[in-house]
C-alpha cells in the first residue's frame, strides 16, 4: 500500500505523452491528408491512424514474450505500418515515404492547455516525459511542439516498456528522487494503475477527444483511485500550488 498522498512531497511529475500531452490521432490524420493530397488518392485517414494505435499494444506484447527482439516505439510503428499499407491501399508508397509517414509521431501537436499548463507546473517542479517512446522520438516532438520538458524520459532508457516497473522506478532513480515523490501523470488509468503500483502518486487528466469527436474513453476509469483528478494540465498546476 502506498503512503497517503501529500501534495507538498511531490518533487517532480512525469508524464505519458501519447494521448495525454500530445493528439496522436489529429496528428496521423493530418499527414496522411496531405500525403493523399500529394498523391492524388483517398485513404480513410481516420480509420489508418485508429488501427495503427491498435496495434501498438500487441506489438510491445510480442516484444515482452520474447517473440521478437526488444526494439524502439520507432521500429514497432515502421513494423506495424508495413502490415497496414495494403490494407489502406498505399503499398505503391517509396521507402522514403514510408519512413516519413512512419516519422509522423515525431511531429505530433500538443493539446491546447498543454504549454501554459506544463510552464506553471516547470515553475515549481521538475517535469519530464515518461513514455514508450523513444528518445529521438520525444526530443524531436519538444522540438517540434516547444514542450518545455526539463529532461526526457523513456522506457527505451530502461529496455522496457510501460507498464513494466523498472520504467516507473528507474524514472525515481534518474531524477533523483524517492517513487512517492514523483507524481505520474497521464491520461490513461491503466498507466496510472501500474504507476501506483509502483510506488508514484497518480494525477489523472482525461482526454476525451483522444479518439476523436464523440468517441468513448478506451480506458475508461471505471472506479480506480487516482490521487489527483484534473480537467486539463492548467487545473493540475492549480490543484499543485504551481
Amino acid at each position: 500500500m502506498n503512503d497517503p498522498f501529500h501534495p507538498a512531497d511531490i518533487r517532480a511529475l512525469v508524464f505519458d505523452v501519447f494521448g495525454t500531452v500530445v493528439d496522436w490521432r489529429g496528428g496521423v490524420i493530418r499527414d496522411g491528408a496531405a500525403l493523399s493530397a500529394a498523391k492524388g488518392i483517398a485513404v480513410d485517414w481516420p480509420a489508418f491512424a485508429d488501427a495503427w494505435r491498435a496495434g501498438y499494444q500487441p506489438a510491445m506484447q510480442r516484444a515482452r514474450a520474447g517473440e521478437i527482439a526488444w526494439t524502439n516505439i520507432d521500429g514497432l510503428h515502421r513494423n506495424i505500418l508495413d502490415e497496414l499499407l495494403p490494407r489502406f491501399g498505399l503499398e505503391a508508397l517509396t521507402e522514403d515515404e514510408r519512413d516519413h509517414l512512419n516519422r509522423v509521431w515525431h511531429r505530433l501537436d500538443p493539446w491546447p492547455d498543454v504549454l501554459a499548463g506544463l510552464r506553471r507546473l516547470k515553475s515549481r517542479f521538475t517535469i519530464s516525459t515518461l513514455s514508450n517512446g523513444n528518445v529521438s522520438l520525444l526530443v524531436d516532438m519538444a522540438k517540434h511542439g516547444r514542450l518545455p520538458w526539463d529532461c526526457v524520459l523513456s522506457a527505451e532508457l530502461f529496455q522496457h516498456y510501460k507498464p513494466d516497473p523498472e520504467v516507473y522506478l528507474g524514472a525515481a532513480r534518474l531524477l533523483g528522487v524517492r517513487p512517492a515523490q514523483l507524481l505520474m501523470v497521464a491520461a490513461h488509468p491503466s498507466d496510472l494503475e501500474a504507476a501506483a503500483r509502483a510506488g508514484l502518486p497518480t494525477a489523472y487528466v482525461p482526454r476525451p477527444l483522444e479518439f476523436g469527436l464523440g468517441s468513448e474513453l478506451r480506458d475508461p476509469p471505471g472506479d480506480r483511485h487516482f490521487d489527483l483528478v484534473a480537467i486539463d494540465f492548467g487545473e493540475l498546476a492549480l490543484l499543485l500550488g504551481a
